[in-house]
């Protein structure tokens, strides 16, 4: 078995994805409750500040002892041949070439990833931006950040950086941020930023980019009007595009879209059927887990006549603001689409204990069933930890388990996974029909 890697082990999780910025969002996390201390009667001394070289060296520092999971030499000792370059298919698309190498094989997985999408402004080359790919090496904090993109990246990094105490506005051409996630839900987090000092330019477009004597001049039209600002440093975080570039797919038969990626059917092969894609570079779930998830698929497909398909997975999804927005399985959007009615139970973290004592009562679960019955098919959570209470949904949906069954499991109190036990009783409750009211009334007067 080899493995073929161009840029760095561990992929961009490790180097520039989610490895930094949960290391950077944590710091942040830090100086929000320093900053909000007083709020629990806790005094922290005056000049209290955010070092954040500091900051960044500790990001590098951990990421450095994580790579050890990913480098050459632990795969090596797991019997794995290791090439360091650029792999390139071969015509007959039944062997790659690393360098002066050529590797056949009877199996081939592309996994390439994906790279953050660049927007067509005028002048943005010319005056300097960063991505995921560079901003993790900035050693001194920007005073003055744009971020353009309303996304999971965005919105992230966008409050990180506001709580380090950068002043940062947020472009996004749409009104909502945070499309794909319920609107409620989106408002919650948007609330919170902005107390956090995120200045949100959101139905905007930007015109052009350029470098003026402190720093880069953007020009840009929101809501009818015409306005510049200057900022020190620009993260773009739009999108992600499929890495499909070199490999030489079409000498190989893999069919593929520079958008939209490598094609696969159900199973994850390609065009080519010898040669499967898992990850980013073919899937429009562009998160770890599902990259490990479609891992699986691949390995049970490829090597052992498996029949295992994509559609089945059940894919989780979480944004690591402050707090998180996680979500599972359908939208009411999604619901209305294919024509499903649904039922939606909410759960306001306000009217949780835990929550409440935490000082984190901000935000709510929200459970979707089919009308008139307890099967689960989508939920949302927005709280401080909705990415780790959001498994016990996508448990009780991937194996079928209904309201009634989360009813019947006992929740330890207080905890804010409560709230998802409370949305169960909310199911019951409405099952407590007047004639069902009424017969157990009867039933009480006849057997007291």
């Amino acid at each position: 078995m080899a493995l073929v890697e161009k840029h760095f082990m561990g992929g961009d999780c490790l180097n520039v994805g989610c490895v930094p910025s949960k290391a950077l969002i944590a710091a942040a996390r830090a100086a929000a409750a320093v900053q909000n201390a007083g709020e629990f009667g806790v005094v922290v001394p005056p000049g209290t500040s955010i070092d954040f070289e500091r900051v960044m060296e500790r990001m590098q520092r951990l990421r450095a002892d994580l790579s050890e999971n990913d480098s050459a030499a632990r795969f090596r000792n797991l019997g794995v041949d290791v090439f360091l370059g650029a792999a390139e298919f071969t015509a007959d698309g039944a062997a790659v070439r690393v360098g002066n190498s050529s590797l056949r094989f009877k199996k081939a997985v592309i996994a390439t990833g994906s790279h953050a999408s660049i927007p067509s402004i005028r002048g943005l080359e010319e005056a300097g931006y960063l991505t995921n790919e560079t901003v993790f090496s900035l050693t001194a904090l920007p005073r003055r950040m744009a971020v353009i993109g309303g996304g999971p990246i965005g919105c992230e990094l966008a409050q990180a950086f506001a709580r380090f105490g950068s002043r940062v506005s947020l472009f996004h051409s749409h009104k909502q941020i945070l499309r794909r996630e319920d609107a409620d839900a989106a408002q919650v987090v948007e609330q919170a930023l902005r107390r956090d000092g995120v200045e949100f330019l959101c139905d905007s477009q930007i015109d052009s980019v350029h470098p003026v004597t402190d720093g880069k001049s953007i020009a840009f039209e929101s809501h009818g009007l015409r306005r510049e600002l200057v900022v020190d440093a620009i993260l773009v975080a739009v999108g992600r595009a499929p890495n499909v570039a070199g490999l030489n797919l079409q000498g190989a038969a893999v069919n593929f879209d520079p958008r939209t990626g490598v094609q696969v059917n159900d199973h994850l092969q390609t065009t080519n059927p010898r040669v499967f894609a898992a990850g980013d570079v073919c899937s429009a779930y562009q998160f770890t887990h599902a990259a490990d998830a479609q891992a699986r698929i691949v390995i049970q497909n490829a090597l052992f006549l498996g029949r295992a398909k994509a559609s089945a997975l059940m894919i989780p999804r979480c944004t690591y603001t402050t707090p998180e927005i996680a979500h599972v399985g359908l939208t009411a959007k999604d619901a209305e689409t294919r024509g499903i009615s649904v039922q939606s139970y909410v759960q306001q973290l306000s009217h949780l204990d835990r929550a409440v004592l935490d000082g984190e009562s901000e935000g709510f679960a929200k459970v979707l069933v089919r009308r008139n019955t307890d099967q689960i098919v989508g939920a949302t959570i927005v709280a401080s930890r909705a990415g780790d209470l959001i498994s016990e949904i996508s448990v009780a949906l991937q194996n079928g388990i209904g309201l009634k069954g989360i009813g019947r499991t006992i929740h330890p109190y207080p905890t804010q996974a409560d709230a998802i036990h409370k949305i169960a009783d909310q199911f019951q409750r409405t099952r407590l029909t007047p004639i069902l009211k009424s017969l157990i009334h009867t039933w009480l007067r006849w057997t007291q």
